[in-house]
């Protein structure tokens, strides 16, 4: 899946085959020992959280959850007119200014963004702190071990056991740490990512995570219920309010669209640097696709990874108040990547379909015209992929 040569006038299976087909793929046995910094790139609601655990559990690997969520609060809360004002080249320009500092391990550079500020390099308001084992375990946190990292918490436990995080630690075990990989939905595109690829400081990886549109919508549909209420209100009463916000799906569909293109032709800037992941395909086959990320890597995939996978893939694993949360990972794999088709309106993923036909027929993922057709989900709507 690593970058090759483009052909300009192929069929869109042909180009997804060069895309994904290259043979400079590493060995699985031959993982280095240069530290790899690792960029989960993908859109809120596309199964990063699901995806991220992949990196989390491995015990080489120094993984943050939404760092730049943090710049992002930021810049919406300045006081300033001007500088809510700001082109948004500047705000990418900070994404781009903080990735590379948390690359080398400097977590104090976060102090900028994270509010209230942190006191003698002390947070308490560090986003999703519980998402990343590093910060939560020794020798940042020393009432954290393996016992409480076997189910997946929710988001208060890490605070609540650890009290405030302290930057200088988390900066020290970053650098124990063989690779740092970071998770994000708030860089829009590829192309963004450039001047980080050509750093000769980083040995940037980049996962590009896609999902089937139709589906990006209905989870945040679940799970930002306010932000989506005329979608769900179409949703459930089949008529589609004057109000709603198309542009909540189709900026998405128009962002992978345009990485994906990009990728496409072969940048000197990505090569060996991209992998183009389809969740779907991982949902299914979380042990195959993993072993592919981690092959594109470069790494041993650990076995506390394949434990992770085992047991939170099948759906099996005991939930309650305490570990089931908006943002868990805990989940029949197979049946969350379908179950969109049981949830979603037709005359929605009509519109969908209309609005994201081209990035629809580009990740190879199929249009239903029935609602006989879209309710059958023993009936792929994914074209085979590499």
């Amino acid at each position: 899946m690593i970058l090759s040569h483009f052909l300009f006038f192929s069929s869109p299976e042909q180009r997804w085959k060069s895309l994904c087909g290259d043979s400079h793929v590493p060995d699985e046995t031959s993982a280095v020992t240069t530290r790899k910094h690792i960029l989960l790139f993908a859109q809120t609601r596309s199964g990063s959280s699901f995806t991220g655990q992949l990196f989390n559990q491995h015990p080489g690997i120094f993984y943050v959850f939404e760092p730049l969520f943090h710049v992002q609060q930021a810049f919406t809360n300045s006081s300033s007119r001007l500088q809510r004002a700001l082109d948004g080249r500047t705000l990418l320009g900070a994404y781009r200014d903080l990735l590379l500092n948390l690359y080398n391990c400097d977590i104090s550079f976060l102090e900028s963004y994270i509010r209230p500020e942190p006191q003698d390099h002390m947070t308490g308001a560090f986003f999703r702190r519980s998402s990343s084992h590093a910060l939560c375990t020794p020798p940042v946190c020393h009432e954290g071990g393996e016992e409480i990292l076997a189910g997946q918490p929710d988001e208060v436990w890490c605070p609540k056991k650890c009290q405030a995080l302290n930057l200088t630690l988390a900066s020290q075990a970053c650098q124990a740490r063989s690779h740092v990989a970071l998770k994000t939905v708030r860089i829009p595109e590829i192309g963004d990512l450039r001047t980080l690829s050509e750093d000769p400081r980083l040995d940037l990886r980049i996962v590009h995570l896609v999902r089937d549109p139709r589906a990006i919508l209905t989870s945040r549909m679940t799970a930002f219920a306010g932000k989506f209420r005329a979608w769900k209100i179409w949703n459930a009463t089949g008529r589609q309010p004057r109000y709603v916000d198309l542009t909540q799906i189709t900026r998405t569909c128009r962002d992978i669209e345009y990485s994906v293109e990009t990728s496409l032709q072969k940048p000197t800037w990505l090569r060996g640097r991209y992998l183009l992941v389809r969740y779907e395909d991982l949902a299914l086959n979380p042990e195959e696709k993993s072993k592919e990320i981690y092959r594109f890597l470069g790494l041993d995939l650990h076995q506390r990874v394949h434990t992770w996978i085992a047991h939170n893939t099948n759906g099996t694993v005991p939930s309650s108040s305490e570990w089931n949360y908006k943002y868990s990972t805990t989940r029949d794999s197979k049946a969350t990547a379908q179950s969109w088709r049981v949830h979603l309106n037709f005359d929605i993923v009509k519109t969908v379909q209309s609005l994201c036909n081209r990035t629809l027929a580009l990740l190879g993922y199929k249009l239903v015209q029935s609602v006989e057709e879209l309710r059958n989900i023993t009936k792929s709507l994914m074209e085979p992929r590499m």
